[in-house]
């Protein structure tokens, strides 16, 4: 079985051998490249075409968020797992918005990295239990009211999208996945998002979070 080839871009060294050690401990994992700063996780990138990259936030030269900005839009298909010592929700909404699919917290155990690569690499989006209360709450305290009333109102099928969208899958896997086209799952996730007063993916991964899709992944 081929082993996950991953990327680290952290600025820390001692942080980048513990990493490494955690995770070519796995027997399906293995670090193949090491980068300092953003644009050298993108140099790396594109000479390495790894399975993930695991991105510190906070780096010299290109941060972590301007790098995975730049990095979707030159590989859009790239995963990419944020793990930082951030635990305000505005840096876990800035990196999500980026491209993100996951976010994890340094003070977690060492299992949560392991256990959100592989959700991670399998098309999920996950996010540090430590953080999911305050999306709740957001969630909660940004108009629930309405929403408990749309909720009823949504079709199987624009759950069933919701749901594919907060797991990470982009449109034309969520179509081939519920064997509509594209064009049908765009409608269903716009009238899904207007019925429930969403703006954009992270309003859609905090829902999940409060109806629980995005536990156990």
């Amino acid at each position: 079985m081929s082993r996950l080839q991953i990327l680290l871009a952290d600025d820390h060294k001692v942080m980048r051998e513990g990493l490494r050690m955690l995770i070519n401990a796995q027997p399906d994992m293995e670090v193949v490249g090491e980068a300092d700063h953003g644009q050298g996780a993108i140099a790396l990138l594109q000479k390495l075409q790894p399975d993930l990259i695991v991105m510190d936030i906070s780096m010299p030269e290109l941060d972590g968020l301007e790098a995975t900005e730049r990095l979707q839009g030159l590989h859009p298909h790239i995963k990419i797992l944020t793990l930082t010592r951030h635990t305000d929700k505005g840096y876990l909404q800035q990196m999500l918005k980026a491209g993100a699919s996951g976010y994890v917290l340094k003070q977690s155990v060492s299992e949560e990295l392991v256990r959100a690569i592989r959700a991670v690499v399998a098309g999920q989006t996950y996010v540090d239990p430590a953080l999911t209360d305050q999306l709740v709450t957001k969630f909660i305290g940004s108009g629930s009211s309405r929403s408990s009333h749309a909720e009823s109102t949504l079709s199987l099928r624009e759950e069933e999208v919701l749901r594919c969208i907060a797991w990470g899958f982009l449109n034309k896997a969520i179509a081939s996945r519920l064997e509509i086209s594209v064009k049908t799952v765009e409608a269903h996730k716009a009238h899904a998002m207007q019925k429930m007063g969403m703006k954009n993916r992270i309003d859609i991964v905090r829902y999940a979070l409060l109806r629980g899709w995005l536990q156990n992944v």
